[in-house]
């Protein structure tokens, strides 16, 4: 015991007379592990407790208090209550040690086991003995913490002070003026407020102490290591002023005051504070202020030339609005609401009605941003603005004046949409249904395109209105929507029209698919009937009736008629044999596509879409390719390649979404289909000759085109979809691949049999396939006459692999790499990193369930960047570029952050592949380069000179795209730092006067965007 004592004793004289500060932490050890009490720390502590020098009293209590800090709580009651006493006294001490004291405070103030009445006796003693103000920020932040502590854990004893607690928090406050402190002493003001602590007589005072710092002007300093935010200030400030009624007579006096301000900061944050007021006021708070709010609010939308401060007017004053409304009055009260709306509609209304219109736009925005506070307001507004605005559209007649008044009325009758079914009692719209109908129709039938893409908006509205449109405004709008989506010159009308019909289709599903539909059908199909002449415009219709059959297929009855109709008309297609035939196909199937896609979240639409669509295409297209093989002179539109490209994504749409057990319903039927010619669930299934894709013979190579469509098929399908004869097909597949000399059924059989690959459950029979795989590829590369077949098989089982992160991917990744040399294959080789790393539009992506794993970028980067670089600094002069344009696609894919990282070691590379000749690699390596200017300034700044003179260089390229890429980086320059571009001003301007003059207008406007920034480098504010 005797050696712990001295040890104690000898640890505090350390501390507080050779100023060792880490002999608290020990004490504070000593005391958790049990080698000395409280009691005996302040024994130990007696000589300079009592010292009558202050600066050792000081450390004295300064070594209690850290150790106090970290053992508030092991102590007893009573040890608490014996040193809350003592720090009291303490408090009476000299200034140097009150902030020791204060510490000493806060950490009891902690203690679970303070005994009642203490909490109340320290706030006592602080608000009597301590000059809070005159203390340092650290020491006032102590008090702040006290306060807060004790009043999460001892509310009640506090609120037993009643308003005199809250006179001396404001004493503490008053006078503060560090952000950090005053986070905390707002966060104090507002529980006082929610807490209901009494106020007493000092509200005002209150509100005094924190108003003061309205509005908030703070700036931190830069490189600020508390991160506190004016906009942090703001907020707590805001969640103190909007917290109570009880500050109104004195908050809203000088919101309006700080309105009328010059400073748009102080506007901005006057708004938005009166719009979270209105939250808890009520119509006593708002009563007496209310014309001059309205002044004001109406003042700056009518003359400011700030969209965020007119923003911030119309928001307040549709929560005044929604104050107002929600306010319940006595039988005798006053209604305001109603007041407060006559003055909108009074200092509005006429505005309106004004010639040249000049205020017709901010009245607008105010009577709609009152409007739309409530059902009530929109009523009472409604009823006296819309017959004014129904009027003013038939007394002008400039179109220009009508589409400002329309989209005006648009406002009003959008709003109505808030509020659902139209109520027939008390809106104005039923009353005026028929005008308003007039006037939307009158604005469809004007030659004005601006004026009819307003009426089609309204027309849109007034459809989703329930129960506004009779069965004869129906009809009426269906033959608009029609003759707009048909007929109209300008497109953009036509494409309005018809995305008008695909969001009304869904809510009168029977009224377009009965009026329509069959309108759509019989336009397709007497246009068909049409002579030659104009085949132009004849074309141009076809085009619409197809994209207007999709749009509206929006509603699983309206799908079931325009599907057959969509078929219908391919067919047709299919035996006519005129020279666009390939084209029509091509427009039909983008239509089906969208259907598709359109219908995929239903499940019923889905499925009745696939099996109508689906065996469709594929009896049209066994027809045609069956047809070639016996008959060649036959029309051959659906085996030229666009058309069965067309053709995948619209097979692959219908297949995606099935579910796992209709899919495999449906893959029972297509594979047999493919491998054994087994045509019976196809319609219409009588062919000039068997189906037989994988058999051997040139006769049969139209039929080989149609795995594609396979493809579409198989590699759509879900994970857990079991494939009959997978690996009977997955060798015809591969056999396919690499022996066919047409290089678009090659390369659809090597994505077919990449995508069943990727699928594959892991195991021996994929090991099988892919050793197989691996034997034909290896010769076929070798040499033969289908060494580029054989390499596009690489590429595809590759990226397969890669997805999923294979053993064998590294292998043929290698084996890619070696080819990159070779001077027959390379270029290809190095494109084909671009395919490895970019997304693939029709397989082997997400969206068709292939087995895609995270990061497998970042981890293709890791594992073969190295190699790159080292086979580019080992390679001949003549593959150099296949290394360059490898290592570009790779880069140009690659997520910005991992890019950024690697910088330093790939610029100088990256810089070389702008020397290189090849367009696609300058044209992948600028795409690269530009976002690193913004990301990585510092990094490129040191290659300021090469930079320059590279994208200067290439803005002369003979390539548009590689013109305008370089004059993209050119303009990023401008993001490093002034000092580094400084040099280079004088010349890169002169050197872009060249590009204003391109012969290319997005050039132009490029080489503009990036001279005039600079122009701005070095001046001032920028």
């Amino acid at each position: 015991m005797a050696e712990g004592a001295e040890a104690l004793a000898a640890s505090v004289r350390d501390f507080v007379s050779g100023q060792q500060d880490g002999r608290a932490a020990e004490l504070a050890a000593g005391l958790k592990d049990g080698s000395w009490t409280i009691l005996q720390l302040v024994e130990a502590l007696g000589f300079c407790l009592e010292n009558t020098d202050p600066r050792t009293r000081g450390r004295g209590i300064q070594l209690l208090s850290q150790v106090l800090l970290e053992c508030h709580s092991l102590l007893q009651e009573k040890e608490v209550l014996h040193l809350v006493l003592f720090y009291e006294n303490r408090l009476q001490d000299h200034h140097l040690v009150i902030p020791s004291v204060l510490q000493g405070l806060r950490a009891l103030s902690l203690c679970e086991v303070l005994a009642p009445g203490l909490a109340v006796s320290v706030l006592k003693a602080i608000f009597q003995e301590v000059h809070v103000q005159s203390l340092l920020q650290q020491d006032r932040y102590t008090v702040y913490s006290i306060i807060t502590n004790f009043m999460a854990s001892r509310e009640e004893e506090l609120k037993g002070l009643g308003a005199d607690f809250t006179f001396g928090f404001i004493q503490v406050m008053d006078g503060e003026k560090d952000p950090r402190n005053l986070m905390v002493a707002f966060q104090i003001v507002r529980d006082l407020i929610l807490k209901n602590y009494a106020l007493g007589p000092f509200v005002e005072e209150l509100f005094e102490v924190t108003s003061c710092y309205f509005p908030i002007d703070f700036t931190p300093p830069p490189n600020d290591p508390h991160g506190i935010q004016r906009e942090d200030l703001i907020l707590s400030l805001r969640a103190v002023l909007a917290s109570t009624p009880q500050f109104a007579e004195f908050l809203l006096p000088l919101l309006i005051e700080k309105m009328d301000s010059d400073l748009q900061s102080a506007k901005l944050d006057s708004l938005q504070t009166l719009t979270a007021c209105c939250a808890i006021y009520g119509q006593k708070e708002l009563q007496e202020f209310l014309p001059s709010l309205w002044s004001s609010l109406r003042r700056e939308v009518f003359q400011t030339a700030s969209e965020k401060v007119e923003a911030e007017c119309l928001s307040a004053l549709h929560a005044l609005s929604a104050c107002l409304s929600r306010s319940v009055l006595s039988s005798d009260a006053e209604d305001l609401l109603d007041s407060f709306l006559s003055s909108i509609l009074q200092d509005c209304r006429h505005h309106l009605c004004e010639p040249d219109m000049k205020l017709v736009w901010p009245s607008a925005k105010l009577l709609q941003a009152a409007a739309s506070a409530s059902l009530r307001t929109y009523h009472r507004l409604t009823h006296s603005i819309l017959p004014l605005l129904l009027e003013q559209y038939n007394k002008h007649s400039q179109s220009s004046q009508r589409r400002t008044i329309l989209e005006m009325l648009l406002g009003f009758l959008e709003l109505q949409q808030k509020w659902g079914r139209v109520e027939e009692d008390e809106s104005a719209l039923l009353s005026l249904q028929e005008t308003i109908c007039s006037v939307v129709f009158s604005a469809l039938t004007d030659p004005n395109v601006q004026l009819q893409l307003v009426g089609i908006r309204a027309l849109t509205v007034l459809g989703s209105l329930q129960g506004f449109l009779s069965p004869s405004d129906l009809e009426l709008v269906v033959d608009h929507l029609v003759r707009l989506a048909l007929h109209e010159e300008d497109s953009q009308s036509s494409e309005a029209a018809m995305e008008a019909a695909g969001s009304l289709a869904p809510v009168y599903p029977e009224v377009f698919s009965g009026r329509m539909v069959p309108r759509l059908g019989e336009e397709l199909q007497s246009e068909r009937e049409e002579e030659e002449e104009g085949s132009r415009d004849l074309h141009s219709l076809r085009q619409r009736c197809l994209q207007a059959l999709a749009a509206v297929s929006t509603h699983t009855s309206i799908v079931r008629e325009t599907v057959p109709v969509l078929l219908q008309h391919l067919r047709k297609v299919q035996k006519g044999s005129e020279a666009g035939n390939a084209q029509n196909v091509i427009s039909a199937c983008r239509s089906l596509h969208r259907v598709a896609l359109q219908c995929q979240q239903d499940a019923e639409g889905c499925w009745y879409y696939h099996r109508a669509v689906v065996p469709c295409l594929l009896a049209m297209a066994v027809q045609a390719a069956t047809q070639e093989s016996s008959h060649p002179l036959v029309s051959k539109a659906l085996l030229e390649e666009e058309v069965l490209t067309a053709m995948v994504p619209v097979i692959s749409a219908a297949t995606t979404h099935l579910s796992p057990e209709l899919a495999a319903q449906s893959v029972s039927h297509v594979v047999p289909l493919f491998l054994d010619g087994e045509v019976s669930f196809l319609p219409q299934n009588s062919f000039p000759c068997s189906f037989q894709p994988f058999e051997d013979g040139e006769c049969l190579e139209p039929q080989r085109r149609l795995v594609s469509l396979l493809m579409a098929f198989v590699c759509s399908l879900p994970r857990n979809v079991v494939i009959p004869q997978q690996e009977r097909l997955l060798r015809e597949l591969l056999a396919l691949s690499c022996s066919c000399n047409c290089p678009f059924t090659a390369t659809a059989a090597s994505k077919c049999f990449a995508g069943l690959v990727n699928k594959h459950p892991a195991g021996q029979q994929l090991d099988e396939i892919l050793q197989l795989a691996v034997n034909r590829m290896e010769p076929g590369l070798a040499e033969g006459p289908h060494r580029t077949q054989a390499l596009t098989l690489l590429l595809w089982v590759t990226k397969a692999l890669v997805l999923r992160y294979h053993p064998l991917s590294s292998h043929l990744t290698d084996k890619l790499l070696g080819l990159l040399s070779d001077t027959e294959l390379g270029p290809t080789a190095a494109d084909g990193f671009s395919l490895l790393m970019a997304e693939s539009p029709d397989v082997l992506h997400k969206g068709c369930h292939a087995d895609v794993r995270i990061m497998f970028r970042q981890r293709f980067f890791t594992d073969n960047v190295p190699k790159l670089v080292q086979g580019f600094h080992g390679a001949g002069a003549d593959v150099k570029a296949n290394y360059l344009k490898s290592l570009s696609h790779v880069l140009n894919h690659l997520p910005k952050p991992v890019l950024v990282t690697e910088l330093p070691t790939l610029l100088s590379l990256l810089l070389e592949a702008l020397s290189c000749s090849d367009r696609v690699v300058q044209l992948s390596t600028l795409s690269c380069l530009q976002p690193l200017l913004l990301e990585a300034p510092q990094i490129m700044s040191l290659h300021i000179d090469t930079l320059v003179t590279k994208f200067l260089s290439l803005t002369s390229s003979p390539t548009m795209a590689v013109r305008i890429a370089a004059l993209r980086c050119a303009h990023a320059l401008t993001s490093l730092p002034t000092t580094v571009l400084l040099p280079y001003k004088a010349r890169v301007i002169r050197a872009l006067a060249k590009p204003l003059d391109d012969k290319k207008r997005l050039v132009r406007k490029e080489a503009v965007a990036a001279r005039g920034e600079w122009f701005l480098v070095g001046s001032p504010g920028r």
